[in-house]
């Protein structure tokens, strides 16, 4: 009954609309390296503590310019067929900063080793701090201006599901639940929607590639995205077979950015990487975005046993 009750509130929290207020969900492209910022659900990976940090700087050479910085940890309990986790993001831009810190709970449902199903939410608190008096306008004695200081703390919650086998990751989400009922603009923070299908492949000796496309919705306005990847591998020996070694990427979205990844396995458990977005729009094509990306995971006594992951040499999606 509990995870009907769950199931229920899931599909409810994915499907509502909302009311238009100001801000956009944080925009990171190694999202498809990790997704719990927008679902819950993808933390419920087996065997392993997962560690994952990225820092993104946007729009290199403008004044104010968004920094983002966002970690996270995780660890799947095999026991409690459950995963929890917590995650931190900062958001720098100009003369404001919000907070985003969260628990993440996600229960895995799965018959056999080919597939599973995952339902995920998490609750947290989202802060904004706005300082006025950073503003340099040209007049300022302009009445217009806002020269105080403002400080907005608001519960936080995000909802999802995801489904994987071998060749298909499939999930449905939605963030900041509680911008629904919120009239005032002072919340900075509007639910978002995300759909998203991955194709992914590690059939190959030489090889690992995927092809994923993501819908994201918020108010009036969507955004699609399409990724594809390619990690390469080499022979280990006979006992453990190929191990990935370095990847490559692209992704393109209809708002007229593009970005172009690299990722390296330093060891078998740590992967570093690299994005650069570029922007298409008229005014901002000299103005790029970095992004620098960190990945470690232990393995975990607590969590599912080796014997249960179809390769243990591979990073999950």
């Amino acid at each position: 009954m509990n995870r009907l009750i769950l199931f229920f509130f899931i599909t409810i929290g994915t499907t509502l609309s909302t009311k238009a207020l100001a801000q956009a969900d944080i925009s990171m492209a190694t999202e498809w390296y990790n997704r719990a910022n927008y679902n819950p659900a993808s933390i419920a990976k087996p065997d392993y503590i997962y560690l994952f940090s990225n820092v993104r700087r946007q729009w290199i050479g403008i004044d104010g310019a968004p920094t983002v910085f966002n970690v996270q940890a995780s660890e799947y309990i095999h026991e409690l067929h459950s995963a929890f986790g917590i995650s931190l993001v900062s958001d720098h831009i100009g003369a404001t900063q919000a907070i985003n810190p969260m628990l993440t709970y996600a229960y895995r449902i799965t018959a056999d080793l080919d597939w599973s199903f995952s339902m995920g939410l998490s609750i947290g608190a989202f802060s904004r701090y706005i300082d006025g008096s950073l503003f340099q306008a040209e007049n300022i004695s302009d009445p217009a201006l806002y020269n105080g200081i403002e400080r907005v703390l608001q519960p936080d919650a995000n909802i999802g599901i995801e489904f994987q086998n071998k060749h298909f990751v499939l999930g449905v989400s939605s963030t900041h639940l509680f911008s629904y009922v919120k009239d005032s603009t002072l919340f900075l923070n509007t639910n978002h929607r995300y759909g998203y299908a991955i194709y992914k492949n590690t059939d190959s000796e030489l090889l690992n590639y995927n092809f994923g496309l993501q819908v994201v919705n918020r108010v009036n306005l969507t955004v699609l995205e399409g990724n594809a990847s390619i990690r390469f591998k080499h022979a280990t020996g006979l006992n453990s077979g190929p191990r990935e070694i370095f990847d490559l990427g692209i992704t393109y979205r209809t708002s007229q950015q593009m970005t172009f990844l690299v990722g390296l396995n330093i060891t078998p458990n740590f992967r570093v990487g690299y994005a650069y977005d570029q922007s298409f729009i008229t005014g901002y094509t000299q103005n790029g975005s970095h992004e620098i990306m960190l990945e470690y995971r232990i393995p975990s006594k607590a969590a599912s046993t080796c014997i249960q992951c179809q390769n243990n040499d591979y990073w999950y999606y």
